[in-house]
């Protein structure tokens, strides 16, 4: 018995451990996005005041026109472009979680199977039904857990195509506006 007991305190050992991996995985994906976001408002605050300094110094209603004009198409690049530095992080941040995911209760999965084949090995005699049944809860649990993460993972595919349909369309729709203007 002590040795199941010193099997479940491992494998929760180990499960505490890739949780802190996972944590600290998605909150590499975070920094990166909020270095993003910071390095992109800070060049958005220098190009406003520079675009206001230009605006203010323009001799006549016609070079301010030109002046408002040229900064469309630099815009809706600069958008494109944010929205695919950030549709990477959060690409390569999901998949990466996800692979180490699947990686963990694949393990974990494994570890469990061998506490419980060591239990059944152990178990007194006459307990034969009641460790069968274990076992088939156990694997329906596997089941339900492989399901779940099946349809996560469609989620985010989902989630990932609508995100880059909807980019493409606002770069689009910011080059059609820049293009016009």
């Amino acid at each position: 018995m002590q040795n199941i007991i010193e099997q479940f305190s491992a494998t929760n050992k180990a499960n505490l451990q890739a949780l802190e991996g996972f944590t600290n995985q998605a909150f590499a994906g975070v920094e990166k996005l909020v270095e993003l976001n910071l390095a992109a408002s800070k060049a958005m605050l220098g190009e406003s005041f520079s675009h206001a300094k230009a605006a203010l110094s323009a001799k006549d209603a016609q070079e301010f026109m030109a002046l408002q004009s040229s900064l469309l198409q630099p815009l809706a690049d600069k958008t494109a472009a944010y929205a695919q530095h950030v549709q990477t992080i959060v690409t390569d941040s999901t998949a990466e979680l996800s692979k180490a995911l699947e990686a963990k209760t694949a393990e974990t999965q494994k570890a469990f199977g061998g506490v419980v084949e060591n239990l059944a090995k152990n178990a007194p005699a006459g307990t034969e039904t009641a460790v069968a049944a274990f076992k088939t809860a156990l694997t329906a649990g596997q089941g339900a857990v492989e399901s779940a993460q099946a349809s996560a993972k469609k989620a985010v595919e989902v989630a990932q195509s609508n995100f880059t349909a909807a980019t493409k369309q606002a770069t689009d729709a910011a080059k059609k506006m820049a293009k016009v203007a």
